[in-house]
């Protein structure tokens, strides 16, 4: 039986692009701003420092996906590693997880990760999508449950799994838009970040003028 699909997409955009080697320090420093507890929800264990710059140190961009979601500062606020299944008898199968900026949360992010990993996930063949969660990860949780996954409860940790459908016309087009988009939004905030950077330069150069010619007046 195949669950359904990841529910029906919000009008709202959201921006989510592809992460590569060139945002590992984006990564890290994500990961790093997560809060004890929030640590402790996103790796099933209290990461130190020390872990999660080893965690970000192995991360394969040519087997797995990521994905994240930067404000207009360019700061990353939140992201999605969907790893696939390395057992040559599991190669239909792939583990989503997600972090969220402590200052993002509230908004949907971690469920429009969910739908844009899914999308990609159907994509590659992969049938079978695992989230693994402490059960007290009662956010991670809904948005498994809201798409449709089933949920088995094993003491402090729980499982879901979604059957996802076969990749089609319509879940091909929608990841190139969502990538092209994404692409196009993260360009165009780098040029804004870069425009503002030159003008508070040019405005500390005019402050410098005037206060070199109020004293060449004294």
């Amino acid at each position: 039986m195949t669950s359904r699909p990841p529910s029906a997409r919000s009008s709202t955009v959201v921006p989510i692009r592809s992460l590569t080697r060139d945002h590992l320090a984006d990564i890290e420093q994500h990961l790093l701003a997560l809060e004890p507890h929030d640590r402790y929800l996103r790796f099933g264990y209290a990461a130190n420092d020390e872990q999660i710059r080893r965690y970000v140190a192995q991360l394969n961009f040519e087997r797995d996906e990521l994905f994240g979601i930067f404000n207009r500062k360019l700061q990353l606020i939140a992201m999605a590693h969907l790893a696939f299944s390395v057992d040559p008898q599991l190669t239909t199968c792939a583990e989503f997880g997600v972090s969220v900026s402590k200052a993002a949360r509230g908004r949907g992010y971690g469920g429009r990760l969910f739908e844009r990993a899914a999308t990609k996930a159907r994509n590659e063949g992969v049938s079978q999508l695992f989230i693994h969660a402490l059960s007290e990860n009662t956010a991670m949780l809904k948005i498994a449950r809201n798409a449709g996954a089933v949920i088995e409860r094993a003491g402090s940790e729980s499982e879901a799994h979604l059957w996802l459908p076969p990749a089609d016309f319509d879940s091909r087009v929608t990841e190139l838009v969502d990538e092209q988009v994404a692409r196009t939004d993260y360009h165009l905030k780098a040029q804004a970040r870069q425009f503002w950077s030159v003008l508070s330069v040019l405005q500390d150069i005019r402050q410098g003028v005037r206060e070199a010619r109020e004293r060449a007046r004294s």
